[in-house]
């Protein structure tokens, strides 16, 4: 698997690249690496483990709280909650660590271990990479210090964790959603409980999609990545718009009544003018990522707000905010992090923000996000190509400055390799449509023939 944590914590095939021994081993150094830390003194430690559906995660979670207790943790099972959902209990309930079984958006074969730290944060990368190579030093048979007696790890289950989450969304609310009718699809992902109480108790009427998960279909021709389902639900029912999440809910996509997608820099300008409105976008500023559309830059500098631009990935957001204090980020995709209420991307809490944001302002989802117009942009993915070596191919470097130098000002290019896939992607932006599916595919080309 090349480096375990990729941009989003360890992913791969379930039961192939990660296995319960991966698993638990992993889970026993991270209690290693924060004890070293310093984390854990002066006071017993404590994780809270939560999963997706997913049918591996009943034996990885199994495998994480094994893991867990034999070091010396006591373990909170929150069971099937979103990852925005383990990262806000685990802040609230002071525990040391967070764990979070899901593979997010990826189909149901993949599955992924990703860690918390005290305050529901994602770890830090120095730590990801201690937690590394202390697993790798032990899967060779060095020998762990175990405690034994009293001094192993109790485990419990934690069933008020679902209603504490909702609370804690409602709570935040701006204004009640009385009044909207809402398509919801959960992409039989971790939401299919908590997405649909929490806009009921908001005074939403809602219709869900994608709310039966067995195990076996999460992210299957629903959610955030298969927006046909949805858009045709929205327009059957006379929904006001509609919500898709991913499989771990920490994305946030949206439809338009009329059945237009509003994507992740739509929500973030309407967010932006929403906050700043109710004065708590602050330093009027917000951060996205290198791929986010140019549309939403000149968007935001028509309005008078600041943007600042992060590497992609929800972390590297988040290091930005937390750095400078700013209060709203996120990613193209519908990862949003409003940093006053969730320490990660919270596709419930964005959803229920943009509904709150339509009632407030009494116009439609269409008419707000129609703040900013997107260029046209095109993103190819190439698989089964060695991402490692994008910086490094002379061939690649040479059609990149082909391309910038053929779009000149009025469009823009990145590659750049997947955190969590074995591909790279390819993006280009240029004032018009086909000649951005032009570039790309030659780049693409290039791609294949350089790092194949």
């Amino acid at each position: 698997m090349g480096r375990l944590f990729g941009t989003d914590g360890v992913r791969g095939v379930a039961n192939a690249d990660l296995t319960a021994e991966m698993a638990l081993g992993l889970s026993v150094a991270a209690a290693h690496v924060l004890a070293e830390a310093g984390t854990f003194e002066g006071h017993r430690p404590v994780a809270v483990v939560g999963r997706d559906p997913r049918a591996s995660g009943e034996f990885l979670e199994a495998a994480v709280v094994a893991g867990l207790a034999s070091a010396g943790v006591d373990v909170l099972k929150v069971g099937v909650l979103p990852t925005p959902a383990v990262a806000y209990l685990t802040g609230v309930l002071g525990a040391d660590l967070g764990v979070m079984l899901s593979a997010s958006h990826n189909a149901m074969p993949d599955n992924g271990i990703k860690f918390f730290a005290r305050g529901g944060h994602k770890l830090a990368d120095e730590l990801e990479d201690r937690i590394e190579s202390l697993f790798e030093e032990h899967s060779t048979g060095a020998p762990w210090a175990r405690p034994t007696g009293s001094g192993v790890g109790r485990v419990r289950s934690y069933d008020e964790g679902f209603d504490r989450y909702v609370a804690h969304l409602i709570a935040v609310l701006p204004n009640r959603l009385d009044g909207l009718r809402i398509v919801l699809d959960e992409a039989h992902g971790a939401a299919a409980r908590v997405s649909p109480e929490a806009f009921t108790r908001a005074g939403a009427e809602i219709v869900t999609i994608g709310a039966e998960p067995d195990g076996l279909n999460i992210n299957d021709g629903c959610g955030s990545t298969h927006l046909d389902k949805l858009k045709a639900a929205v327009i059957e029912h006379g929904a006001d718009f509609g919500i898709a999440h991913d499989g771990d809910a920490d994305r946030c996509l949206a439809v338009d009544h009329t059945g237009d997608e509003i994507d992740g820099d739509q929500i973030l300008a309407v967010l932006a003018l929403a906050m700043r409105e109710r004065g708590v976008l602050r330093s009027d500023t917000v951060v996205a990522t290198v791929m986010s559309n140019l549309g939403f830059k000149l968007a935001m500098e028509r309005e008078g707000i600041h943007l600042v631009r992060a590497a992609v990935g929800d972390r590297y957001v988040l290091e930005e905010m937390k750095q400078h204090g700013y209060a709203l980020g996120g990613e193209q995709s519908g990862h949003v992090i409003i940093l006053d209420h969730a320490t990660t991307g919270d596709g419930t809490l964005t959803g229920l923000m943009l509904a709150a944001r339509v009632v407030a302002s009494g116009r439609s989802l269409r008419e707000l996000a129609s703040v900013m117009e997107r260029l046209p942009q095109v993103l190819i993915n190439v698989p089964d190509v060695d991402r490692s070596r994008v910086s490094d191919s002379a061939e690649l470097a040479a059609a990149v400055v082909e391309a910038e130098r053929e779009l000149g000002a009025t469009g823009r290019v990145l590659l750049r390799p997947s955190g969590t896939e074995q591909l790279v992607r390819v993006m280009v932006e240029a004032a018009d449509i086909d000649q951005a599916r032009s570039v790309a595919g030659r780049l693409a080309d290039v791609v294949k023939s350089a790092l194949g």
